[in-house]
């Protein structure tokens, strides 16, 4: 190579990288992002709902702790393994240019940890916790947790409408 094209390639790299790095997703979407609709509906709608209703809807429990008289607090844990996309940008060093490169990860996997906290036999609060946004929705990898027992509440308030008419 000419010492022109060192040139040329000096000042194209940082360039080049730059605008690769502008594409990273960062790890706190949550200024941008919006809570997944069915996972909010899930906080409201889930609650009165009977621990039978829930073991219908969502199945039984990953694991239940107590939390205080006739309280339980009943977590559901879902490992979501994602398929990665990953571009690796190989290492580069040119004369005096210290060495560029580096890897982004596009969609690895997360977790979501749905914790129910069951008052007197009912639903009476729910909750997300872990590694569950997606860049663009937050608690969206709960969402197949609680979807089911979001249409169950809906179907039973349906019901109930109906009856009493």
């Amino acid at each position: 190579m000419t010492p022109l094209r060192f040139r040329k390639l000096a000042l194209l790299l940082p360039a080049g990288m730059s605008i690769l790095s502008s594409c990273v997703i960062p790890d706190d979407t949550s200024g941008i992002a919006k809570v997944d609709a069915t996972t909010a509906a899930a906080r409201k709608e889930m609650v009165g709902l009977s621990e039978a209703d829930v073991r219908m809807c969502a199945g039984f429990p990953t694991a239940t702790a107590g939390a205080g008289h006739s309280s339980q607090i009943w977590t559901y844990q879902r490992v979501v393994q994602r398929g990665n996309l990953s571009i690796v940008v190989p290492t580069l060093a040119v004369g005096a240019i210290p060495a560029v490169g580096g890897s982004v990860n596009v969609a690895p996997g997360g977790y979501c940890n749905t914790q129910i906290r069951m008052v007197d036999g009912r639903v009476a609060e729910v909750a997300y916790a872990g590694d569950n946004n997606l860049p663009n929705s937050v608690d969206a990898l709960c969402v197949s947790t609680v979807d089911a027992c979001v249409a169950y509440a809906r179907q039973r308030d349906h019901r109930a409408t109906a009856v009493s008419r």
